[in-house]
């Protein structure tokens, strides 16, 4: 079946009628999952800057006495009370 329509007008013009085919639904899709996944990005994106203005630098982890003693011996420094 054809979507055109021919008629034959008076003066022997002929008359093309297309119906309107709308959108494609695989761009429909395509564009929402797009837009989903720029909003995504972007929200990500300003939290991540917000937290980095406002939250405080993380605290380090303290290193034992033990890991310390380890460290200074490979450096070829003595512990102290050694």
């Amino acid at each position: 079946m054809s979507d055109e329509f021919e008629f034959a007008d008076k003066g022997n013009k002929i008359i093309y009628e297309t119906e309107g085919k709308g959108f494609n639904p695989g761009l429909i899709v395509l564009l929402v999952v797009g837009g989903l996944l720029l909003t995504f990005l972007v929200g990500n994106y300003v939290l991540y800057s917000y937290a980095q203005k406002t939250l405080p630098p993380r605290k380090k982890k303290p290193i034992s006495k033990k890991k310390m003693k380890k460290e200074r011996l490979k450096q070829g420094v003595s512990a102290p009370g050694e």
